[in-house]
């Protein structure tokens, strides 16, 4: 495994452009997002980019019962700049690509139940897809979501999970915990893993945020590096971002945000 380990040297700021459409019915996941984001090194040449794109497709097997077929695919870009004891050339580029199944119902009036899997090839793809470019990912979700009960004083979405996704940079399960109320008209807060934000409505169409999240990736790398006598046959990151992030809400399901 080749992990960078100065990365908590990297600088904090990052800048992300995402438009996105929520899932009403599914709650498991946007129904299309468009993602940029961009990662310089602090006190280097080095930096970081990102392009994501995913599509789902919910589809109505019976009332409040669905299954969501979609993909994802996200490309990293790394660009070396200092001096390394290895060929960056290999490293550049890497690929995330995601088949997505899911199935959600509502087990009652107040909870709603989901599970994801999602076949996933993470690779620098300098050759030929071989068995190590393959990872299995998924997760079980639970939903209450009060977020649009009238009768509820404070409405709230509380969601609670086991997720494996190798996106993370991190070989293990982790829980998924979101839990969502609104204050006021205008305030609203979020806490969980792997994001954590407080909201203030400007009005019906802007939002600001302060946010607490976790990101990263690990690929398989198709070339080997040989550093110190052994093989590096992965390569992963993991990152901490806290941030101000900005919301413009087109429609009630369709947002583009800056962090």
């Amino acid at each position: 495994m080749l992990s960078f380990r100065n990365t908590l040297r990297w600088s904090v700021i990052i800048i992300i452009v995402t438009i996105t459409t929520s899932s009403v019915h599914a709650q498991l996941t946007d129904l299309a997002r468009l993602e940029y984001s961009f990662i310089p090194m602090k006190n280097s040449d080095d930096d970081y980019a990102r392009f994501r794109g995913l599509i789902n497709y919910p589809i109505e097997v019976k009332e409040d019962t669905y299954l969501v077929f979609g993909a994802e695919y996200n490309q990293i870009h790394l660009e070396f700049e200092d001096n390394y004891p290895f060929d960056t050339n290999l490293l550049t580029r890497m690929h995330v690509i995601d088949f997505n199944l899911g199935y959600t119902f509502k087990m009652s009036e107040m909870w709603r139940f989901g599970v994801k899997v999602s076949p996933r090839i993470a690779s620098t793809l300098n050759t030929k897809i071989t068995s190590d470019d393959f990872f299995i990912n998924g997760g079980v979700f639970f939903i209450n979501d009060r977020s649009e009960d009238e009768s509820a004083k404070k409405p709230y979405r509380l969601i609670l999970g086991l997720t494996y996704n190798s996106t993370t940079g991190v070989p293990f399960p982790l829980p998924l915990v979101n839990y969502h109320r609104e204050i006021n008209d205008t305030w609203s807060f979020a806490l969980g893993v792997p994001k954590s934000n407080v909201k203030y409505a400007l009005n019906s169409k802007n939002d600001i945020q302060a946010f607490l999240t976790i990101d990263g990736y690990n690929a398989n790398i198709q070339n080997p590096l040989i550093i110190d006598g052994k093989n590096a046959e992965n390569i992963s990151m993991s990152v901490l971002i806290a941030g101000l992030g900005y919301e413009y809400l087109f429609t009630e399901n369709l947002v583009s945000y800056i962090y």
